[in-house]
Parts: structure tokens; sequence; C-alpha cells
């Protein structure tokens, strides 16, 4: 069976690092730093694309972040070669659109019809990796087998569904922190997968 090669193992373990690192970093800087040219920065109400706009003041560090993360993307897509392809491709795709979520920004007042069709391609790319990335041979890891991936692909979906429910109301009071929370599952629970069929593989080795 393919393997995982060692860069997606690096991109595994940087991965969730970065993801929060990201806002955590560029969020603390624009509700202290910056408060006098941009008040009322919200983590909870927000979303993580808003500190990336083009009126942010940490417009570059959110947008580093993004960049990185889509590069961690390619580099899993490319090298995870213990999931199926539909999935690692879904990975790569879901990476290429990172790019264009940090390209097409959102402006904090009106919407970009660009960003939001790269947010959502990402969001579902990102969720469906898993059923994508399922293996039948009954030799494969236990995590890449129907059961693991079914499960982690419901739970994706419903995240999702719920916080494109909230991203569509502009009342909702917690549509930052459901981004936030499916955003980092998507990545950890991809970390895991990575890391635990790599820690297997080299066993048997």
């Amino acid at each position: 069976m393919s393997k995982i090669a060692r860069p997606a193992v690096v991109a595994a373990i940087i991965g969730p690092i970065q993801n929060v690192a990201g806002w955590l970093i560029a969020g603390i800087i624009a509700s202290t730093i910056h408060t006098a040219i941009w008040p009322g920065y919200d983590g909870v109400r927000q979303t993580i694309s808003e500190l990336a706009s083009p009126q942010s003041p940490v417009l570059l560090i959110m947008s580093a972040f993004f960049v990185l993360g889509g590069v961690l993307s390619l580099v899993t897509g490319l090298y995870a070669k213990a999931l199926a392809w539909p999935g690692r491709l879904a990975i790569f795709i879901g990476g290429l659109c990172m790019f264009g979520i940090t390209i097409f920004p959102t402006p904090l007042i009106g919407a970009s019809t660009e960003h939001r069709v790269f947010a959502i391609i990402s969001f579902v790319l990102f969720s469906a990796w898993p059923l994508l990335s399922m293996r039948l041979n009954p030799r494969a890891h236990v995590l890449l087998r129907p059961l693991a991936s079914i499960i982690a692909t419901v739970i994706y979906t419903v995240i999702s569904f719920w916080f494109l429910f909230t991203w569509t109301d502009p009342t909702s009071p917690i549509t930052g922190v459901l981004e936030r929370l499916l955003s980092f599952i998507q990545t950890a629970w991809l970390s895991i997968v990575v890391l635990t069929v790599w820690r297997a593989q080299n066993k048997q080795d």
C-alpha cells in the first residue's frame, strides 16, 4: 500500500499550530495594539477572513497564515499517499482555494463573491476529504476504513451547515466561534490521521 511521506508528516505537525496561531495572533494585535484605528473587532462574532480584509491593520499577517495553510494542504495532498487519491485531490484543491481566499479578500462592508465561492469550496472539500480518502482494503489503517471516515464526514457536515447558517445571518453572535471551531477540527483531524497512519506504517517496517 502507498505510504505517508515525510513532507506530509511535517505539514501535519505544523498544520494545527498555524491554524490557531494565525487568527489568534492577528486577532490579539487587531483588538489591542490597533484599537485606535480599527476598534471593535470581536473574534466571537466576526470571521477569520475579516482579519485579512483590505481595511484590516493585520491584513499581511492573516494573509501570510492563509498562504501557509494553503501550502501545507498542497504538501499533504501530494505526499499523504496512504489516503485514497480522491481525498488527496480534495485536500490539494482545498489548498488552492486558500490562495483564492487570500487573493480575493472580503471587505468589512459588503461582500466579495469570489471570496465566498473560494471559502465555500474549501469548507466543502475539507469536510469531504475523510469520505473521499476512505480505503476499503481490510489491511488499511482503521482511521481510513469506512466507519471512521463516515463518522468524521458526518461531524464535519453538521458543523459546516451550522456555520453556513450563521454565516448568512448577519445578526448571529457566534459566527466567528463556529468558523474557528470548524477550521481547527478540519485541520486537527487531518493531522491526527496522517500522523497516526505514518506511525503505524513505521512500526510495520
